[in-house]
């Protein structure tokens, strides 16, 4: 009888009866013999807790969603790229400045090598955002780095680019949710005290919005993103017109902040630093390749166009606030109060304490604390892919109620929070550890394009080849010069990273061995089991849920016993007696402890019959069948079963054992008082 109707009769060649099973339509459908779907109302909550935690779950995250309705949280081009530019945009807030916290330390004649140095990353951003575009149309089915070295590199090389890109995707939250204070402290430096609370309540409150799923979240993020976007580029636009039609300009303050003393020479050496140090520009470029899924159909198409957008618009932004803060000879403050590149070119277009200042500061500071939602969305995505390969622990492939990968987007909020709180939420001080990995990830993913392109040999593969190969000489290159250049904090993460790898490889190993270990030969046909059966019930007394159990046992194997571990000889004599006269066609065995132990007399009797089995013959497979009572609330549970619980922990791995836990929930007492 399933879902209150009966099973309906019916009848098939050789006058054979036959059970068609019927569900109660409230929790199932029908989909053809055998075969059932569950609706929503299946997975319900029975009990009150339950249906309690339901609704605060949907309160907090939303209804759960069917996996059918998938294509409807599925990304336009609109949304997408508020979601997946937010990080590398937001870069542009903090890109300039680390550049030019370098330079100070040559000196104001320094500071001009700042519109160079951001030229030749804006020349990177291009090679990168290219290779990143030909990348989504070959592996539309996501994973960037990681499926590119999958499919045309040796297994090591993937799983560097994996971990180097774990890596990454928890710094870009780290670091831009510091950045996103900093810039609320240049505004109103009275907070300063309050920087790590503000940081870790953003990543919560993030967090919170991607368990929700894409659609909430393109809603939540659309609007600071475009709003950020539209007053820089009016920010940059204003200071252009000013510095070139009215000729405004300004000199660097003095004395210098953040210069050495003595000043330190300009070479090649400063150079290669400030480089390295607005390289961090770059990071996120490949969240889009990685999220390709994600989009609208055509996927490839709407990715690579959305791609292009975005490397455009943070050339521009970046390239533009590092003219304007050059020109009016801006550098970061960190005496009296802390003041940012970009909130001091902020106060020099629209006027400081202006409402233009606070608007920009307020959209400065949200798509920071929103750029982390790349990170949401490529961590747990290329999280959820390993697992399937079998590199990470599979409860990262399952959804959660709102589609979302909710193992992956807790687990980096936990990691982010904590790189937050160690680090006091200073961003310079997180810098050093960012952009490491993702050239790591950039340099192996082109190189696996060539290899793709050299195998394929698809229309235009020379020039793809050509820049494919060009973009993995030159990151290798950069990857090489960050490292050293940001050593040692650098060295961090390349320690991090193969750590990571021996992880992956260590949790594929083992699931590769269990799997070997329970595959059965497609070719086999499984013979009924020759083995005998017995069912041993360990018992506290006499009782219903002893009896239930017993009953259970029966029902099994027709070789059942009673086993009762006792210290008082007196009691256990008392029970026997009951015993033998309410059930007596299943032996009680009675095995006295002296030294008041449960579990060693019992594991050690089950050894004994093991032992007096013929050796010429296999042991038959034991059915431990233990009784449980079920408690009516959560404070109630933790009065009893907890001798079940450590005597099903000891069994678990016995050989030829089978642990039963049967139930016995309390009647009623109507019911109770007409069986009593």
């Amino acid at each position: 009888m399933i879902g209150g109707r009966r099973p309906l009769q019916g009848r098939k060649a050789g006058d054979q009866r036959v059970r068609v099973e019927r569900p109660h339509s409230t929790y199932f459908r029908y989909a053809g013999p055998n075969q059932l779907v569950a609706r929503e109302a299946a997975s319900r909550p029975r009990t009150r807790t339950g249906r309690a935690i339901a609704r605060l779950r949907s309160i907090l995250f939303g209804r759960p969603l069917s996996i059918h309705e998938e294509m409807e949280e599925r990304l336009p081009k609109k949304k997408a790229l508020a979601i997946f530019s937010s990080d590398p945009i937001s870069s542009s807030a903090y890109a300039t400045e680390e550049i030019l916290r370098v330079l100070v330390l040559a000196g104001v004649g320094a500071l001009f090598l700042s519109l160079p140095i951001a030229a030749a990353i804006a020349l990177l951003l291009a090679v990168v955002s290219t290779s990143y575009r030909q990348i989504g149309y070959a592996y539309p089915s996501g994973g960037g780095a990681y499926a590119v070295a999958r499919a045309n590199l040796p297994t090591l090389a993937s799983l560097v680019a994996a971990g180097a890109l774990l890596v990454d995707y928890i710094m870009t939250v780290a670091v831009s949710t510091a950045s996103a204070v900093a810039q609320i402290i240049s505004a109103v430096p009275e907070v300063t005290d309050a920087r790590i609370v503000m940081g870790v309540a953003a990543i919560v409150l993030i967090t919170l919005g991607n368990l929700r799923g894409l659609r909430e979240s393109g809603n939540i993020f659309a609007i600071p993103t475009y709003l950020f976007v539209g007053s820089a580029l009016l920010m940059i636009a204003i200071g252009v017109f000013r510095i070139v039609v009215g000729g405004e300009h300004a000199d660097p303050p003095t004395p210098l902040p953040g210069a050495g003393d003595p000043l330190q020479p300009l070479g090649v050496l400063l150079i290669i630093r400030a480089f390295a140090s607005g390289s961090v520009a770059l990071t996120g470029t490949e969240a889009i390749a990685n999220g390709v899924p994600a989009f609208k159909p055509p996927e490839p198409k709407n990715a690579a166009t959305t791609l292009t957008v975005v490397a455009v618009l943070l050339a521009v932004l970046f390239i533009g606030i590092t003219f304007v803060a050059y020109t009016f000879g801006i550098v970061a403050i960190d005496e009296p109060h802390p003041r940012t590149v970009v909130s001091q070119v902020a106060a020099v277009i629209y006027g400081d304490g202006s409402i233009g200042f606070y608007l920009f500061q307020a959209s400065t500071a949200l798509i920071l604390f929103l750029a982390a939602n790349t990170s949401y969305n490529a961590f747990p995505r290329l999280a959820a892919i390993l697992a399937k390969d079998g590199y990470m622990p599979r409860q990262f492939s399952f959804r959660g109620d709102r589609l979302a990968f909710t193992s992956g987007i807790v687990i980096l909020s936990l990691i982010a929070i904590g790189l937050l709180v160690l680090f006091e939420g200073n961003t310079t001080a997180l810098i050093p550890l960012y952009s490491v990995g993702v050239f790591i990830s950039f340099t192996i993913s082109q190189g696996g394009m060539v290899r793709h392109w050299l195998r394929e040999r698809s229309a235009g593969w020379h020039w793809r080849i050509a820049i494919n190969g060009f973009g993995c000489a030159l990151t290798a290159a950069v990857a090489v010069v960050v490292m050293v250049a940001k050593a040692p904090p650098s060295l961090l993460v390349a320690v991090v990273i193969p750590i990571l790898v021996v992880t992956m490889l260590f949790i594929h190993r083992q699931y590769r061995a269990s799997a070997q270990n329970l595959q059965v030969r497609p070719d086999v046909v499984i013979p009924p089991p020759h083995r005998q059966e017995r069912v041993v019930v360990p018992v506290p007394g006499f009782n219903r849920a002893v009896v239930q159990a017993v009953n259970v046992g029966r029902s099994i194997a027709s070789d059942v016993r009673a086993v009762l571990i006792s210290d008082e000889p007196t009691e256990a004599a008392l029970i026997r007696e009951r015993w033998e006269r309410q059930l007596p066609d299943v032996p009680l065995v009675i095995v006295e402890s002296p030294y008041r132990a449960l579990i060693g007399p019992l594991l050690a009797y089950l050894d004994v019959l093991d032992l007096a089995w013929p050796p010429d013959e296999d042991a038959p497979i034991t059915f431990v069948v233990i009784p449980e009572y079920v408690a009516r609330s959560w404070w109630e549970r933790l009065l009893y079963n907890q001798s079940a619980k450590r005597l099903r922990a000891a069994l678990l791995g016995r050989p030829h054992t089978v642990v039963v836990n049967v139930p016995y929930r309390r009647d009623e007492p109507e019911a109770a008082a007409t069986t009593s």
